[in-house]
């Protein structure tokens, strides 16, 4: 089945005549008998509207409920069903109520194109997902409704109805749009004429890019390569010299007295890399293009003039502007240069400017990288051989036998050889010079004139000066090809390292710009960021003393994306070394997304545990803090009851337990609020001096008979320990009484403390049924028990707010298994005078009051 076709009604802001304008063409449609239904159009109360719908079919509506509340929506199986040729739907943006067949009404749509039903539509310039935060940043106002770009753009027609800013606020002010109490809501906020402006260009913006899309494929389908001066684009050509900032805005200018002119800066390397320019002049200079609205682009060819025709004939270009050449006037010998190539090969459809400027005619000036990749040294040891080589060598021959001109010529050429492979072809050809004339002066009869008598000899030297030549250029390309084989092998050995960077999944960007750095021998490497244009520069990471703090301010810069750039300052890099630069500089921004992604699921995953945390609590609570609740309860109601006359023996049993149960409600509300300071992070050690034999005792204060359940062993010689006392207080109590409760009767719990090297340690031993060895870290997490304590032992929340405690105190808690059976808790603090702070503090709030709270063995 044919899919059916789409066409949309654009405006700039509710109120144009959308709706309108649609069913015009629907009342068009149906009097040259098309059938034309209305699927879901919606009048909005406007009288001129609801009147375009008489004499229209209308599909019924689809009534849903929802929050107590009648709505109604397109029956999408209705207009299936009925199959007409033609379904208006209005409203294209619009959210379905809950419990429709889709969330999006473009949705519904999409299903009646693939039944093959032609639908007419309309839908806001505001309502396009891709410029939504442009409308936020217009109106103030951030649009819920939205539809994606790509459903709009495969219309098969787009047509905007517009109207002047001014009309469309006199219709609102006539109530034409909305309710009268509404208008001037409307016209003070949303309906501005500024706003109204805004939207209006960026709706006939929109449309024109659609239109131009339209238009390029129309010319690739059918190898149109002509110009069609639809509009105004002018192709600046740059050299990466100082003359383009003067270019740039001279086309800007050519630009502004066209409508809708566009400036397209491009720059055009050839593949060898051989020849290059100043990266950072190229880097200015695209900065200027895009502040100035235009586009930077970077071409690659052999032949400059025909690759810079290609790529304007390519985009539809109508005008060049070119710099007048900066050669000087012999340099004219070697080719007429770009701009008049450019001036005679453009033909009728394209202008060329060639633009005056303080560079021209100063000579070419553009950096050959030809020597310069030899090396200096190398470069200079050429130049010797090549000049000095020949005159060593005639000294040589003159004092030895005579060896034959034919010889004399092999040797001379040897030495142009061994200048090519030194200094490249320069120092070559030099050579090739110098050998020719002492061979002529010296070897060739007759001798000490450059006159040479033998028409053979003239065909020797002849041959070889062109075999000089021939082999330096060979020896020269081989040897440039050599340092760049070898410079594509760096290259690839430093992309592979991105590769397996990414694929190992490293995330420190500190490393990677230390890696830039020392890869391209630069002072200091930067990632600079900012929210928009106007923001200010900030730096992501740097490494390196003095980065950059901003790229203007840097060496040589690399955007990445709008708003990024990698900045490194030591040295201006040749544009061959730009090409990994641009992927490091890739692979930066990628390094540091993952950051703040890993950061995003480091919160995600701690709200996920907070709620983790909650749902246990909830969990072990409905127990837990109904049982002492019930038990207050019970006695209180026990004490009121008039039927029952009460013995002072029942009566203090009925008050004890009272006082039992508020005491279990203390002990679990403090250590909730423990634990919950302990998740939030707002507990903050107080840090003293403190003697063992002070706290430990005091900890033992809400112990049932501690002098018979609990042997003290704290030596007094021990040295201080550094420490919350009232944390360590209730670190030790919690401690002690889950050993306590799980101890045998009559085997009493064992507190000693020792001193080791810069440490004391407080051991807390008891005789119970101990723990294995798997569940000894487990026994620490909150909401956990030991294997079948009953649920009025406790939430589980004890040994967790110990060690979250002693940690918080630089300290440590383990559990190790006790000789001849049962459990050993192991606190570990720092003794006095050792120089180190807590290992793990965690900032916020101080600590509140100190509760001995009940605890127990958890897994």
């Amino acid at each position: 089945m044919a899919r059916g076709k789409l066409r949309i009604y654009l405006g700039a802001a509710p109120g144009v005549g959308k709706t309108y304008a649609m069913l015009s063409e629907a009342h068009r449609r149906t009097e040259r008998g098309t059938d034309c239904v209305v699927a879901f159009v919606e009048h909005h109360g406007r009288p001129r509207t609801e009147v375009m719908l008489h004499g229209l079919e209308e599909v019924p509506r689809r009534e849903l409920e929802y929050r107590g509340t009648v709505f109604t929506e397109m029956d999408v199986d209705a207009v299936l069903a009925r199959r007409p040729r033609v379904a208006l739907v209005d409203e294209l943006a619009h959210t379905n109520v809950p419990g429709s067949r889709n969330t999006k009404r473009w949705q519904d749509v999409e299903e009646l194109l693939a039944a093959g039903i032609d639908v007419i539509s309309t839908v806001n310039i505001q309502h396009l997902e891709s410029l939504g935060d442009v409308v936020e940043s217009i109106t103030g106002v951030r649009q819920r409704e939205t539809v994606p770009d790509e459903t709009v753009r495969r219309a098969h027609e787009i047509e905007l109805v517009d109207m002047d800013p001014q009309a469309l606020r006199r219709r609102m002010a006539h109530g034409n749009v909305y309710k009268p109490d509404k208008v001037d809501a409307a016209l003070s906020n949303y309906f501005r004429p500024g706003n109204l402006t805004a939207l209006r260009e960026l709706a006939l913006l929109w449309v024109a890019d659609r239109v131009d899309e339209y238009l390029t494929e129309y010319r690739s389908e059918h190898r149109v390569s002509t110009i069609w001066g639809s509009r105004e684009r002018i192709v600046v050509g740059l050299t990466g010299g100082p003359e383009g900032r003067t270019l740039l805005r001279r086309a800007a200018r050519l630009a502004e007295k066209g409508a809708g002119g566009e400036v397209l800066a491009v720059y055009i390397a050839r593949s060898d890399g051989l020849t290059s320019a100043s990266p950072k002049e190229l880097a200015v200079q695209r900065t200027l293009v895009e502040d100035l609205g235009g586009t930077f682009h970077h071409v690659v060819g052999e032949d400059i003039p025909a690759a810079l025709l290609d790529f304007a004939r390519g985009v539809n270009a109508t005008q060049i502007v070119l710099g007048v050449s900066r050669r000087k006037s012999w340099q004219y010998v070697f080719g007429p240069g770009v701009g008049a190539t450019v001036a005679r090969d453009s033909g009728p459809d394209l202008d060329v400017h060639l633009i005056t400027h303080d560079e021209a005619g100063k000579g070419r000036g553009l950096p050959v990288a030809r020597g310069a990749r030899l090396g200096r040294a190398r470069i200079v040891a050429g130049w010797l051989v090549g000049v000095l080589g020949p005159v060593l060598l005639t000294l040589l021959l003159r004092l030895g036998p005579d060896a034959g001109l034919a010889n004399d010529m092999l040797l001379f050429l040897a030495l142009t050889v061994a200048a090519a492979l030194l200094g490249g072809l320069h120092p070559a050809l030099a050579s090739a010079v110098v050998g020719c004339l002492l061979l002529n002066w010296f070897f060739t009869p007759p001798f000490h004139t450059l006159t040479i008598a033998d028409p053979e000899n003239i065909l020797a030297i002849v041959i070889f000066v062109g075999v000089a030549v021939a082999v330096a250029s060979v020896v020269d390309l081989a040897a440039r090809r050599t340092h760049q084989a070898a410079r594509l092998r760096a290259e690839s050995e430093i992309l592979s390292f991105l590769a397996g960077s990414v694929l190992r999944g490293e995330t420190s960007l500190e490393a990677l710009l230390e890696r830039v750095r020392e890869t391209f021998a630069m002072e200091s490497a930067a990632l600079l960021e900012r929210t928009s244009d106007v923001d200010p520069w900030i730096r992501a990471g740097s490494v390196g003393p003095r980065p950059a703090e901003s790229p203007e301010d840097a060496d040589v810069d690399m955007p990445v994306g709008d708003h990024m750039a990698l900045a490194l300052s030591g040295r201006v890099l040749p544009a061959s070394d730009r090409r990994v630069l641009a992927a490091f500089a890739a692979q930066a921004a990628v390094v540091l997304d993952r950051q703040r992604l890993r950061q995003e699921a480091d919160r995600a995953k701690e709200l996920a545990e907070g709620n983790r945390i909650r749902t246990a609590l909830l969990a072990a609570v409905s127990h837990d803090l109904r049982t002492p609740l019930a038990g207050i309860k019970v006695s209180v109601s026990s004490l009121r009851s008039d039927d029952v006359e009460w013995s002072k023996e029942d009566r203090a049993e009925l008050l004890a337990a009272i006082e039992d149960g508020a005491d279990r409600l203390d002990h679990l509300v403090g250590n909730l609020l423990d634990m919950s300071r302990l998740q939030t992070g707002t507990v903050t050690p107080l840090m003293t001096e403190t003697d063992l034999d002070e706290v430990v005792p005091m900890a033992m204060g809400g112990i049932p008979d501690p002098g018979e359940t609990v042997v003290l062993d704290v030596p007094e010689t021990l040295p201080m320990v550094v420490t919350d006392k009232g944390l360590l207080e209730r670190v030790v109590a919690n401690v002690v009484e889950n050993a306590v409760k799980y101890s045998p009767r009559g085997e009493p719990v064992v507190v000693a403390a020792s001193a080791l090297a810069d440490r004391v340690e407080v051991r807390v031993v008891d005789r119970g049924p101990g723990v294995p060895d798997e569940a000894k870290d487990r026994i620490f997490e909150p909401f956990q028990r030991h294997g079948d304590a009953p649920r009025g032992a406790g939430v589980g929340l004890g040994l967790a707010v110990a060690r979250g405690f002693a940690e918080a105190m630089g300290g440590t808690l383990t559990a190790e298994d006790t000789p001849g059976g049962g459990l050993t808790m192991v606190l570990t603090l720092r003794a006095a005078g050792t120089g180190t702070g807590p290992r793990q503090p965690v900032p916020a709030a101080t600590a509140g009051p100190h509760h001995l709270v009940p605890t127990e063995r958890q897994t």
